[in-house]
């Protein structure tokens, strides 16, 4: 997984905004937690204006919400932090591209919307899972079709669809992580967040990533659900040291996305 690019005034934004319930923070906060990245007030305003023209956030009394397209990748992130359904009929959904063409702006849109929905790539145009979560929905330019497999080992197409031992490492090594920086937060100083938000973007990019497949096509135990139940105990601990730093009014609870 690649690592997470040090943070400027929109990612840190985006960061913080999509790992809150509602996605909404005021601007004196916002500004504060800036401050920790070394990251000036009018940068950060500037910042917020344009995140505004662009129709990623809505100005709403003394702060900013998020708004438009990401909300479909808080949506997915929210799912991640969640373990996989473990009911699962042995169905599988297969998305495939009619539309005869597309522009790159369409084509890069459309693979973004397919990994939010944790779709894997079969090969270019085709699309699959296991159907234990909500499939693409159609339209003129993509078929969707559900039903069980016709020949084929499904944990071999499993692999042919997700790197699952790059996948149980990554999330092994993340798990050590958390562990070792908890520590860090006990004291619930400001020079304790910049680190942990980073990694804490860091986990949570990769569970909005994570195929959240069948118990029974993953090998057990699978180290992501012990980074998932990890990862909230590290989120409450983060979110005590952000309301004690960050803000005179800051919000009752605060994650952080990748």
């Amino acid at each position: 997984m690649e690592a997470i690019r040090p943070f400027n005034a929109r990612s840190l934004v985006l960061s913080v905004l999509l790992g809150l319930e509602p996605p909404v923070l005021a601007v004196r906060a916002l500004v504060d937690l800036a401050a920790l990245f070394a990251i000036a007030p009018g940068t950060m305003r500037t910042a917020l204006s344009r995140m505004v023209a662009a129709g990623e956030l809505v100005a709403e009394d003394d702060g900013y919400r998020l708004i438009g397209r990401l909300l479909e990748r808080k949506e997915s992130q929210d799912i991640g932090r969640r373990p996989a359904p473990r009911q699962w009929d042995g169905t599988w959904a297969v998305a495939v591209v009619t539309a005869p063409r597309r522009s790159v702006a369409e084509r890069r849109a459309f693979r973004t919307h397919m990994a939010n929905l944790r779709m894997g790539e079969l090969r270019p145009d085709t699309w699959m899972r296991p159907a234990n979560l909500e499939p693409p929905r159609g339209d003129e330019g993509l078929t969707i079709v559900r039903g069980s497999l016709d020949g084929g080992d499904p944990a071999a197409l499993v692999g042919r669809l997700w790197p699952l031992h790059e996948i149980a490492g990554t999330a092994t090594t993340l798990t050590r992580r958390l562990d070792d920086t908890l520590v860090a937060l006990d004291d619930r100083r400001g020079e304790a967040l910049p680190p942990t938000i980073t990694l804490a973007a860091e986990v949570v990019r990769f569970l909005r990533a994570e195929p959240l497949l069948p118990p029974t096509l993953t090998p057990r135990p699978w180290p992501p659900d012990e980074l998932r139940e990890r990862y909230r105990t590290f989120d409450r601990a983060l979110g005590r040291t952000l309301r004690s730093v960050v803000g005179r009014r800051p919000p009752a609870a605060v994650r952080t996305s990748g």
